[in-house]
């Protein structure tokens, strides 16, 4: 990519205008699938944890709220960074599902807004998030994969706690054919990327 402070070409614009749309696409999608998966559960499963080493999904919808919110709207955004990390995880119950799945989605409307913003331009500005020196880009890439890998154990808890409860593709045909998406939504291909004015 064009190095920080120049132009970008039209290739390097584009690959960096889909980056940023598909980035935005996943974060819904997870929180789509997650809000799917904890709707089978009762509160005190979301609360569960199998052991004191492990989280339960109460705390991973705080955490993912926290990160995303640290990473995205303070980190590239520039609203003030105040996250309580070690609060996350030292929960133990109160707030429903409800209550931090609404939460969770307001956060990431304010991700979206961030993300909406951002230029091509900006991807390799560099940033110092959570006490590390890195990119827009590196922060944005972040924070899909670490969401994804956290939609994956709350899923994976759902599946265990609540069997055949939760499905998220229909394979009767052979092809796996989402059930999640609204009418007109794809989850493979490519996103047209917003005009830019």
């Amino acid at each position: 990519m064009t190095a920080p402070g120049a132009t970008p070409v039209a290739g390097e614009r584009a690959t960096a205008e889909m980056l940023i749309a598909l980035s935005r696409r996943y974060l819904r999608e997870y929180l789509t699938k997650i809000r799917l998966a904890v709707s089978v559960l009762d509160d005190d499963i979301i609360w569960a944890r199998p052991n004191e080493s492990s989280n339960s999904i109460g705390n991973l919808l705080l955490h993912l709220s926290g990160n995303v919110r640290q990473w995205i709207v303070s980190g590239i955004g520039g609203q003030s960074d105040v996250r309580k990390r070690n609060m996350e995880f030292a929960a133990r119950g109160g707030a429903t599902a409800a209550g931090m799945l609404d939460g969770l989605d307001a956060t990431l409307r304010e991700v979206d807004d961030v993300l909406r913003g951002l230029l091509p331009s900006e991807l390799l500005e560099r940033r110092s998030i959570q006490g590390r020196d890195t990119t827009v880009m590196e922060a944005v890439y972040h924070v899909v994969e670490h969401f994804a890998g956290h939609t994956g154990q709350i899923i994976w808890i759902a599946k265990m706690s609540a069997p055949g409860a939760v499905k998220f593709y229909e394979d009767g045909d052979g092809t796996a054919t989402p059930l999640f998406l609204a009418e007109g939504e794809f989850e493979m291909g490519t996103p047209k990327p917003e005009a830019r004015g």
